[in-house]
């Protein structure tokens, strides 16, 4: 290519440019700027790691952080949701703000005059490459607390296994040093016992996951912080399971009972129910469940496990119409388990093998609710619980640069030489641990519910399912594997509403939403046309996600109205035409093989999945 140089004159020491040379360092400017146009065309504001993203098979959305010629204002944030995108955080020190948008909306975006630059939402680490939680971070938890939401002042009800005052569990106000207990009432009922501490590890694992101040994991020496999603919330520990993470019917429906009861006297909006069991007949008939919705009905926000049989094939039906009760009620938040894995951005994000599926066995109400992180989620540690062992263990050089060396001296040639080694231990935490599975993800929703009620006390149990469930994001893969490293068996999931309900909870989606619902919130009935072998929900003018443009299946669930959300050929995958039918029966037998008490159930609470 010729280059045109701009001739110059010397005149009184100062460098000027002909009016040629002017013309000439135009015409090249613009066939730089042409050039640069013509060759990249808008691909030159997209950073090469994400124009490389676009190709691969990364999932449908990706977090971006996008840079504008000047600071952003509404008009660009709509701008950007026009096209699909999702407001996280503003960032305008960087004249920017981070977004969720869709992989396919990313030209678009940067052929907009406004936008200087766009480029990925990218991984920070620390020189651990041990798995990390990031459980709140993949729900978007930190947006609330830059908001000063911490679920000060409400009440959690951990209906479990006891919940043991540590540390992280405290309030602390260090400017003059004064702390105390945020377990601020507890009760046993366990026949028996006598008293409510956690013997068994599971219950204070639960409170943390909702209200862990991250204390013993905070400060110059720690390169993570284990916090959990209402990290100022009060807990109210209701003991119903024994050492051994037993218990009875009448033991957590005298807990509901109490939690009712004590709902003025300690805010107690919200009761966690990290537990289950199979269901043998209708929610209609089921004790347990008509106690859930009773504390629904008085105001209380009421979660509940999926549970863990998602890879029950015992009769056929790849994991389908395995809820437990009592999450199958249609009125409590049912929770599925998601992956993390182990990094903070949701695009990796697959669901867990193990999280049992709808629909619930007799009624076939549309379950689980909504989906969140529950595998490998570390939190506290109870001293002393039953569950501690190598697989739930959290090292100390996970999350601290701090270390245990021991030095041995030895001598040799008849003590003439000596020679030191030190060796670094690999220290067990004494104050967190990891664990898995429905019972983790359960928590994680609880604490988004808590953060809601801190925004705004007036929300009814009805207006915070509604409100988790429409803003849950419904971007995922087709499908997605895991295989058993024991057994060497895969599974394969399928991400229909049986699987991933509403979706994956977004705690600064929900928070920034401010749509009410005005009606019943019960989980639609999924009703089975054996002529087309598909299925559709049921809804009727008094569900709030009936008719409504606002709380339209479409919004909610990610379908239209009353038509096919399940067709044969949509998510069965290998399931056999015998299992079909056993789903659509009056109930679905889990068999013994895989029961929550075996020690299938419990190596996957221990060990998760990878």
């Amino acid at each position: 290519m010729l280059l045109l140089h701009p001739q110059r004159t010397k005149q009184s020491g100062i460098l000027r440019t002909t009016t040629w040379g002017r013309l000439a360092l135009l015409t090249l400017i613009m066939l730089l700027v042409a050039g640069l146009s013509f060759a990249d065309g808008k691909k030159h504001k997209l950073s090469k790691d994400l124009d490389a993203l676009k190709g691969s098979n990364s999932g449908p959305t990706v977090d971006v952080i996008i840079q504008f010629n000047h600071a952003p204002t509404d008009v660009h944030h709509q701008k950007v949701q026009s096209k699909g995108g999702l407001l996280k955080s503003k960032m305008d020190s960087i004249k920017g703000a981070h977004y969720s948008v869709p992989v396919g909306s990313l030209d678009a975006l940067a052929d907009d005059p406004d936008v200087a630059y766009i480029s990925p939402n990218r991984p920070l680490s620390g020189t651990s490459t041990s798995t990390l939680d990031y459980a709140a971070e993949s729900v978007n938890a930190p947006v609330a607390w830059q908001q000063g939401l911490d679920g000060t002042g409400v009440g959690v009800a951990v209906i479990d296994s006891g919940v043991t005052a540590v540390g992280d569990l405290y309030w602390w106000i260090p400017a003059n040093q004064t702390y105390g207990s945020r377990v601020v009432y507890s009760q046993n009922f366990v026949p028996g016992a006598t008293d409510a501490s956690d013997q068994y590890g599971h219950g204070t694992h639960v409170a943390g996951i909702i209200a862990g101040a991250g204390w013993f994991s905070t400060g110059s020496s720690f390169s993570h912080t284990f916090k959990g999603i209402a990290p100022n919330a009060n807990i109210i520990n209701l003991r119903v399971l024994d050492q051994n993470g037993v218990g009875t019917d009448s033991s957590v429906i005298a807990a509901i009972q109490t939690a009712i009861s004590l709902k003025s006297t300690y805010n107690i909006r919200v009761i966690n129910l990290s537990l289950g069991r199979q269901v043998y007949e209708s929610y209609t008939l089921d004790p347990l469940c008509q106690a859930v919705e009773a504390a629904w009905n008085s105001g209380i926000v009421v979660l509940a496990a999926a549970g863990n049989q998602g890879r029950n094939n015992s009769v056929g039906t790849e994991g389908y119409g395995t809820i437990s009760a009592p999450g199958n009620d249609p009125y409590v938040i049912t929770v599925g388990a998601m992956k993390t894995a182990n990094t903070a951005t949701r695009v990796d994000d697959t669901i867990a093998s193990y999280s049992s599926k709808g629909p619930t066995a007799f009624d076939h109400v549309a379950k689980p609710d909504i989906v969140a992180p529950g595998n490998q989620v570390v939190s506290t540690l109870a001293p002393n619980a039953h569950l501690l062992s190598t697989p739930t263990d959290v090292y100390l050089s996970e999350y601290s640069s701090s270390t245990t060396t021991t030095t041995n001296t030895t001598t040799k040639n008849n003590n003439k030489k000596n020679s030191t080694t030190t060796l670094t231990a690999n220290a067990i935490s004494t104050s967190y641990l990891r664990l898995s599975g429905t019972s983790m993800s359960t928590p994680v929703v609880s604490g988004a519910a808590v953060l809601l009620l801190q925004q705004n006390p007036n929300l009814t149990p009805d207006q915070i399912k509604a409100r988790l469930m429409k803003t849950a994001s419904k971007n995922f893969p087709a499908t997605s594997t895991a295989t058993d490293p024991t057994t060497g068996t895969t599974y394969i999931d399928y991400y229909d509403i049986f699987t991933v309900g509403a979706g994956y909870l977004d705690i600064a989606a929900a928070l920034s939403n401010n749509d009410l619902a005005d009606a019943s919130t019960a989980s639609p009935t999924a009703v089975f046309d054996p002529t087309t072998q598909s299925v559709s929900l049921v809804t009727g003018s008094s569900v709030v996600w009936g008719n409504s443009v606002v709380w339209g299946n479409s919004v909610v669930w990610g379908v239209n109205g009353t038509s096919v959300v399940w067709g044969n050929s949509v998510c069965w995958g290998s399931i056999t035409s015998d299992g079909f039918s056993v789903v659509w029966g009056t109930g679905v037998p889990w068999g013994t093989a895989t029961n929550q008490t075996t020690s299938t159930a419990q190596s996957i609470t221990l060990e998760g999945e990878k």
